[in-house]
This record gives C-alpha cells, sequence and structure tokens, in this order.
C-alpha cells in the first residue's frame, strides 16, 4: 500500500482572488487507487456547478470548475487525464505523449465518484480500479490538479508544481507522486 497527503498551489506570482485551500490524500492498494480532495474556504465566491442527477461522459470539463488527476506508467510515454465535476460528469482521456494522440479512454464507462458540497468545504472521492490500463507491478506516476473558476469568470490553475512559464498539467515533470 502507498499513500500520499498533497495540497495544491495556485499558478500566479498573484494570490488568487479568494481564500481557498485544496489537498486530499492518494493511495493504491493492490491496483486500486482512492483520491479523496478537498477544499476548504470561501467557497460561496466560486463558481461550483451543481450536481446533476444522471452524470455523463462530458468534454471540455475544465472550462469550469472541475477537478483533475493526470496518471502515467514509470518508464511510458503513455498517460491518462481523469476529469471529475462537481456535477458528476466525468471524462478520461488517453495520451500517446505529451499532448498526442488524445482519445477519449474506452476502457471506462463510468467513473465512480461522489461528491458532498457544502457551503465551507467541498469533498470528492473516487475509487477507481486501474486494472483496465495499468498492470498490477507496474509504477504509476501522478500529478493532481484543480480547474477553479470564480463567481466572476475568472479562471485559476492548482497544481501539485507548475513546471513551465504557463500552467500545463500534461508536462510530465509535474507527475511528483510515484506509487
Amino acid at each position: 500500500m502507498s499513500d500520499r497527503t498533497f495540497f495544491l498551489k495556485p499558478f500566479s506570482v498573484n494570490n488568487p482572488p479568494f481564500q481557498i485551500e485544496i489537498s486530499g490524500n492518494i493511495e493504491r492498494q493492490s491496483n486500486r487507487l482512492a483520491i479523496q480532495y478537498q477544499i476548504l474556504g470561501q467557497l460561496a465566491e466560486l463558481a461550483i456547478p451543481l450536481a446533476t442527477d444522471l452524470p455523463t461522459r462530458k468534454d471540455e470539463l475544465w472550462q469550469q470548475t472541475c477537478l483533475e488527476f493526470f496518471l502515467g506508467i514509470e518508464d511510458f510515454p503513455q498517460y491518462w487525464e481523469f476529469n471529475l465535476s462537481p456535477t458528476g460528469d466525468w471524462n478520461i482521456y488517453h495520451f500517446e505523449d505529451y499532448r498526442q494522440g488524445m482519445q477519449p479512454e474506452a476502457a471506462f464507462t463510468s467513473l465512480p465518484f461522489v461528491v458532498h458540497n457544502r457551503p465551507n468545504y467541498l469533498l470528492l472521492n473516487l475509487e477507481l480500479n486501474l486494472d483496465k490500463v495499468v498492470e498490477i507491478e507496474q509504477k504509476i506516476e501522478i500529478a493532481i490538479a484543480s480547474v477553479i473558476q470564480s463567481k466572476a469568470g475568472e479562471i485559476t490553475y492548482w497544481a501539485l508544481t507548475h513546471c513551465g512559464t504557463q500552467a500545463d498539467f500534461h508536462q510530465r515533470d509535474s507527475f511528483t507522486i510515484k506509487l
């Protein structure tokens, strides 16, 4: 079993226009991955889309508040992008290499996560069997990120680390959690 606590930081030399903290925990046990995100603080200032009764796979979830993670296999260029919306909508994309060959990942037909949205915090819990994309003995590398939109429409980008001059969650150097 491997687990890590994480804290995300905004991409900016300036502070975001709202006071929040994004943290969580990630754990791999056998070939099951569990991630918990928590956003604490001034959530009233954020544009958090409301939960839907029938969550579906959707594109472009990153254009509004969205929790994300990127999963790569150690020593392989391919990776996956997981998008989790507070609505319950989701998507998973497979890339052959850095921003190359993007395709929806057909191995998954759903993404089992639960969102608890309260006035001062948002929790998201995901448990995922990786057997469809990763063999149990393969080491994985993870980048955790979030796109947070204010009610005024400003978008901020949060990650474990920011490796470039622009916010870019796809940079493999940002896949810093090894499980």
